[in-house]
């Protein structure tokens, strides 16, 4: 299903920088730094250093942080030095408000130096010292490939002309070219303060701009979207989105996601859902919903006649929304109900003073241009034809 046209309409597609706020860094150097990075990342880390996208988790198989790994050059270099290639330097972009959404989180730097141990690196917190940015717009076309389990799990196939040396490998020294899906552009970190060389070529937009954009691709990111502690990492898309390694040795989590991998099944994704009030005949996201994580819930659109209405098992939950677009953690059983017409999703909105109202707003998901589909599913996207409308 292609990116609904009231969507598109919301998104910037002209060259675009925005400088991220809210992101914290942590730096990893030393001759033992890809080694220590590789046996506690869920990607593999090679030595020269290199640019890419990964994850944290528990030994539960739960995702702590989504993390970019960064590869800046030294200042004032165009590359990396000899002296920074004997002795890789690594900078982690994470989300630091993970310790505050939830309190079992352990802190990134602390979690980091408990692995230290007697491996030869420095681990230290260089959030001063660095601005992450955005661009995106003028990328070249793209068609993307994955590899299905039969668990439901997907992994990229890089296999384009480009992706020969590196995926994740952008333009120059400092920037990450952003895999997680089609479209999504690159990813700079600079000297605090310093803009990005873009910064000549593309029109500077807000952090919204950015939320918009990444909403519209379907990519999952910080806290609010993979609550740290509780989010699984194929849940979240990791897997979709470059961030998950299957086929690499032992590393915290490993054990859970590998047997999910094998033998388990995806029941759950997270999509990007338009927001359409009951009362309303265009998308809208009413002001009385300001919080993400309520609960979505599934009911019948053709209840019977008689007797007990059923009720879909279990329930979705709202992400990070603006402008009547978000994200949802939904049911893929449900996802793939809403396609047929046989469900509709539903949030009950809250209001002022602590109360419901009887609104509800309707959820409708909706999958990307370019977004993965398996085989399994295609013959039910081309089924379910057009977007879907709940207009009273």
């Amino acid at each position: 299903m292609p990116t609904p046209a009231s969507v598109s309409a919301l998104i910037r597609r002209s060259p675009t920088i925005v400088r991220l706020p809210d992101r914290a860094f942590i730096s990893v150097s030393g001759p033992q730094a890809s080694a220590f990075l590789h046996g506690i990342l869920s990607t593999a880390v090679h030595d020269p250093p290199r640019p890419f996208f990964s994850s944290f988790l528990s030994a539960q198989g739960r995702v702590l942080y989504d993390v970019f790994v960064h590869t800046p050059a030294p200042a004032g270099t165009a590359t990396p030095s000899t002296s920074a290639i004997r002795h890789p330097s690594y900078v982690i972009e994470y989300d630091p408000s993970a310790l505050q959404r939830s309190p079992e989180t352990p802190p990134l730097l602390s979690l980091l130096k408990r692995f230290v141990l007697r491996a030869k690196v420095r681990v230290q917190d260089v959030t001063p010292e660095y601005d992450v940015w955005a661009a995106w717009g003028n990328a070249k076309p793209e068609v993307r490939h994955w590899k299905w389990a039969g668990s439901g799990v997907g992994e990229p196939v890089w296999d384009g002309e480009e992706d020969s040396e590196w995926p994740w490998r952008g333009s120059d020294a400092g920037a990450l070219r952003d895999r997680r899906a089609v479209g999504m552009g690159t990813r700079r970190i600079v000297p605090k303060g310093v803009r990005p060389q873009e910064s000549s070529t593309h029109d500077e937009a807000s952090p919204d701009d950015y939320l918009l954009h990444r909403i519209a691709h379907g990519v999952a990111e910080g806290a609010i979207d993979i609550p740290s502690t509780q989010a699984f990492p194929m849940e979240s898309n990791l897997d979709l989105m470059g961030g998950i390694d299957f086929h690499k040795g032992c590393y915290v989590g490993q054990e859970l996601t590998v047997r999910t991998y094998h033998t388990g099944l995806v029941r759950k994704r997270i999509l990007p859902v338009l927001l359409q009030s009951s009362c309303a005949r265009l998308p809208t996201f009413p002001n009385s919903i300001t919080h993400p994580h309520v609960d979505i819930r599934a009911s019948p659109t053709h209840p019977p006649a008689e007797g007990r209405i059923p009720r879909p098992r279990g329930t979705g939950r709202l992400l990070s929304n603006i402008h009547g677009i978000g994200l949802a953690l939904l049911r893929l059983e449900h996802v793939d109900g809403a396609a047929r017409g046989d469900l509709q999703l539903q949030i009950t909105s809250d209001v002022q003073g602590g109360q419901e109202s009887t609104e509800s707003i309707y959820v409708i998901p909706w999958r990307p241009s370019g977004w993965p589909v398996p085989e399994a599913l295609e013959t039910e996207s081309q089924v379910s034809g057009n977007l879907p409308q709940y207009v009273p």
